[in-house]
């Protein structure tokens, strides 16, 4: 049975515990995980916070709250938003725990949930979104030497500093950064971030080496605005000396 949607006053305050503090507090606050404190196992958890226990469902917070705010972080860029999107993620959980049927991994149903409520609130924004249902044309595979688009890509690897790709990530559409962070930077295989975004391992690998191929070219736009940057400031100090 679905836990009551009435959410218990000690458990809403654990999800709202982020908003608990302002600035940086907030943020580092969102990033800890504290140690349970009860030793249950998950699935132990997970029955009591299906049956109501407002103690089990605090211990899953503890359990995800880190690495569900690491991914929100990933896919949106701004540690507000994340803190905020966490925040509905586990809302959404709370109301929906009771459906969980062990089908998957609950971190996996978990993840699944709150992709979803990112990929929500960028389309409520109206930012370009890319279907996962998008499948590589026959032609292509045909016509060109056959190799894994979902393979590591070295090319990507300490080529460019961090603040230059963490810039080009947040410029990906939401379908392309999703699979980005959840396979390269997250690190799930291709049939988990299938299970979570609902759509083929083909479709993953596609969607993977679709975000890769753009990164590189957000990559050089950055290189080529930085050299412009760059040159100008040169030519200005050159001119004042004169």
């Amino acid at each position: 049975m679905c836990a009551s949607t009435a959410i218990p006053g000690t458990t809403l305050g654990a999800i709202r515990r982020i908003r608990s503090s302002s600035g940086a507090a907030t943020g580092q606050l969102a990033r800890q995980r504290p140690a349970p404190p009860v030793a249950w196992t998950e699935a132990e958890a997970i029955r009591l916070a299906q049956a109501g226990n407002a103690a089990a469902f605090e211990f899953l917070y503890q359990l995800h709250s880190r690495r569900v705010y690491a991914l929100c972080l990933r896919m949106v860029g701004n540690p507000a938003d994340a803190e905020d999107l966490m925040q509905e993620a586990f809302l959404q959980l709370y109301r929906k725990i009771g459906t969980f049927r062990g089908e998957s991994a609950f971190s996996t149903w978990l993840h699944r949930m709150t992709v979803n409520v990112v990929l929500m609130r960028l389309r409520k924004k109206s930012l370009p979104t890319d279907s996962l249902e998008e499948t590589i044309e026959p032609d292509a595979e045909s016509s060109a030497p056959k190799r894994d688009v979902g393979a590591p890509d070295l090319r990507l690897s300490g080529a460019v500093d961090r603040v230059n790709l963490e810039r080009s990530i947040e410029k990906l559409p939401p379908g392309y950064r999703t699979v980005f962070v959840l396979h390269d930077v997250q690190g799930y295989e291709h049939n988990e971030i299938a299970d979570i975004m609902g759509c083929s391992v083909g479709n993953s690998k596609s969607q993977l080496h679709k975000a890769r191929t753009r990164l590189r070219e957000l990559l050089q736009e950055e290189v080529r605005e930085q050299a412009r940057e760059e040159r100008k400031a040169a030519k200005t100090q050159s001119g004042s000396l004169d």
